[in-house]
């Protein structure tokens, strides 16, 4: 149900310089989603009345973001006016004019803080008679993050930014964690206020907290239970960390649903991944993107799957898939690559040194070892042997080479398409296929052997070679002579 009396400005205008990255800081993926996406999920999981972002660096990039994982978003561009507080300001003027309840502020770089979090911290803050709330952390390394100073009797009195701060108040272990909740005549009232005049010639939202004290108002601090839901990304470690630590939970909210994971330690799981019950991943396994595995399947080692469906039943080990669907009860790797456009049937197999695209391999069909299939068709029962080349690319344009249903095609066959190859047919060994071949029939393009007796002594004479077979050629007729 929507919260008609809820409001969230999602904070997504800085830069990130500390990154280091052409890629703006917000947009670097995080379990298979942008960080600022997270964040935006957070927001729509609460189901406020109205949403609004702040975008400033790198607009364009960041507000497609927005729009694709928000779209009931209002974006709003930040001017040249710096600071949290500027930015909560030009949030607040773009909210409809008979919205008046409670504004919560969230940073766009916190991707791990859940929305049950912030219900609490919303139910707590409406159960009280302050004016606004914050959220606070104790950390053991509060270094960057601004402090929360409170006054004797244990009340908040103001929130200091590292910059700004006294060495007494840089001992201070509470943080600000970067999440607000206002009143908005409250926080209209005070905006206005705010100036410039600090380290970092910035509005500093965190210089609300000392206006509404005082005027006398209540400022409340709700610490979270975990430090880590509150942790910021500035930088590539701090990614790094956030990782791991989303990934922890990932896997362990998989394992609690019934899929085994042998080593969560080296098994990635994104959290768009949809598994079912009885899936086991063994270690060293990849499930990226939008990937989708049916229960009973055995997945890895080795293996990493992006936006790919993977059967009942299935098994794929040491593989790389892209965009391929695994039927069920098939059969891959170890050693394949599955490029985008793979589709294998139930039963089917693709083994041992297998490079697969836009190929649709038919019910129970295989591919064993050795082969590159590009660009074809396969039908059901079929078997290709190895060291089956599909030559699709004729230098300008890619083409496609069918095969039948139970074909059976020798070693070492090239398929100059465009092919159609029949229903029941075979080839034989070493066959370059350049025409279509009828239904059932047998297609043979090598050239009869010939055997040249005696070609080696006559034209490696002295080598190795030519030594063993002269020694051949005097025990065979040895051999023969006594058997006379």
């Amino acid at each position: 149900m929507t919260d008609s009396r809820l409001a969230i400005v999602v904070l997504a205008a800085g830069q990130g310089t500390r990154m280091k990255s052409a890629l703006p800081k917000l947009l670097h993926p995080l379990a298979g989603v942008p960080i600022v996406g997270h964040v935006l999920a957070t927001a729509r999981a609460l189901d406020a009345a109205h949403v609004v972002t702040v975008v400033r660096f790198e607009r364009d990039r960041v507000a497609a973001v927005v729009a694709e994982d928000l779209p009931e978003s209002i974006i709003v561009d930040q001017d040249e006016v710096p600071g949290t507080g500027r930015a909560v300001e030009q949030a607040v003027a773009a909210l409809p004019a008979d919205f008046d309840g409670d504004i919560l502020v969230m940073n766009g770089d916190v991707p791990l803080l859940d929305a049950d979090t912030l219900r609490a911290f919303i139910d707590t803050h409406r159960a009280s008679a302050a004016s606004a709330t914050i959220l606070t952390a104790a950390l053991d390394d509060p270094t960057g993050y601004g402090r929360v100073v409170r006054s004797g009797s244990g009340a908040v009195d103001r929130i200091v930014e590292q910059k700004d701060a006294t060495d007494a108040e840089k001992a201070i272990d509470e943080i600000n964690a970067g999440v607000y909740l206002f009143g908005l005549s409250e926080l209209r009232d005070h905006l206005a206020s705010l100036t410039t005049d600090n380290a970092q010639g910035e509005k500093y939202l965190t210089d609300l907290v000392g206006l509404l004290r005082g005027t006398g108002s209540e400022v409340g601090a709700v610490p979270v239970r975990d430090s880590w839901l509150v942790a910021g990304i500035n930088d590539r470690a701090q990614l790094s960390e956030a990782a791991l630590k989303l990934n922890a939970l990932i896997v362990r909210g998989w394992q609690l649903a019934g899929v085994t994971v042998q080593d969560p330690a080296t098994t990635w799981i994104d959290i768009r991944a949809r598994i079912e019950p009885d899936v086991t991943i063994l270690p060293g396994t990849q499930v990226q993107g939008a990937t989708v595995i049916a229960t009973g399947a055995v997945v890895g080692p080795d293996t990493t799957l992006l936006d790919c469906e993977v059967g009942e039943n299935a098994v794929v080990k040491r593989t790389d898939a892209t965009l391929a669907v695994i039927g069920a009860g098939a059969s891959v790797g170890p050693f394949s690559y599955l490029r985008p456009g793979t589709e294998l049937g139930a039963d089917g197999k693709i083994g041992t040194f297998v490079e697969t695209k836009n190929a649709l391999i038919g019910h129970g069909s295989k591919v064993p070892h050795l082969s590159y299939v590009g660009d074809a068709s396969v039908g059901v029962g079929a078997n290709i042997g190895a060291g089956t080349i599909f030559a699709n690319y004729d230098g300008v344009t890619k083409h496609r080479s069918e095969i039948g249903s139970h074909v059976r095609t020798g070693s070492h066959n090239v398929f100059v398409a465009p092919i159609r190859i029949g229903d029941g047919a075979y080839t034989g060994a070493g066959t370059v296929v350049r025409k279509d071949v009828p239904a059932g029939a047998l297609a043979i393009t090598v050239a009869p052997q010939r055997n040249m007796d005696g070609w080696v002594e006559a034209n490696r004479p002295g080598t190795d070679a030519a030594k063993a077979a002269t020694e051949n050629t005097t025990a065979d007729d040895a051999a023969a002579t006594s058997g006379d």
